[in-house]
């Protein structure tokens, strides 16, 4: 089924002024202009950021529609693509943010831009446990990108959480994936982008 509706979910302290989400924008403008392509600005909530993603993709045709999720956006990913039983692609997905980000709580600044600042909040640990898919199997087709070089998250807890997924585990690489724009003609022909 060809996609004509794509959502690109950013990571923890990210934007959609990420190089990924730039690249996926410029790449969808290019070769796919007759895609819609949405990358919202998540709020720091998990619970909110769900709830912003299912409103904005309300009216969108399911059979039709995929996600691409990097970082926390790939957990987010799971969680729609589960929710919406539609293709999903993540780029060195967070595997266990309840866990990770536990040590994140307090004010935390924007990575591209540190003058924005917001608080990530005790409860947003267990807004996180309520969206792990982790228990259920995959609704609809994955693709996972890892990079065994990333130094923020394991690439062995990813490879072991996607087993179903088709895997694509890049020796060295980076928790940014620095050569994403390599990829996306991949993640494109993956997704079957109109």
């Amino acid at each position: 089924m060809t996609t004509t509706h794509l959502l690109y979910l950013h990571g923890f302290r990210s934007s959609p002024s990420s190089a990924k989400a730039r690249q996926t924008a410029a790449h969808v403008a290019a070769h796919h202009p007759s895609v819609t392509l949405w990358c919202p600005q998540l709020p720091p909530s998990p619970r909110a950021a769900m709830a912003l993603v299912a409103q904005g993709i309300a009216s969108w045709p399911r059979h039709s529609m995929a996600v691409i999720g990097s970082s926390l956006g790939g957990f987010y990913a799971s969680w729609v693509a589960q929710h919406a039983g539609c293709p999903s692609v993540m780029l060195n997905p967070a595997v266990d943010p309840a866990r990770d980000l536990a040590r994140y709580i307090g004010e935390q600044t924007s990575w591209h831009d540190p003058s924005e600042r917001f608080y990530f909040l005790p409860e947003y640990i267990e807004e996180l446990q309520a969206l792990d898919m982790r228990a259920r199997p995959a609704a609809a087709r994955e693709l996972a990108l890892i990079a065994k070089g990333d130094e923020v998250l394991d690439w062995r807890e990813m490879v072991g959480r996607y087993p179903q997924a088709e895997q694509v585990v890049l020796e060295g690489g980076d928790h940014a994936l620095g050569n994403y724009g390599d990829y996306l003609p991949l993640v494109s022909q993956f997704l079957q982008l109109a």
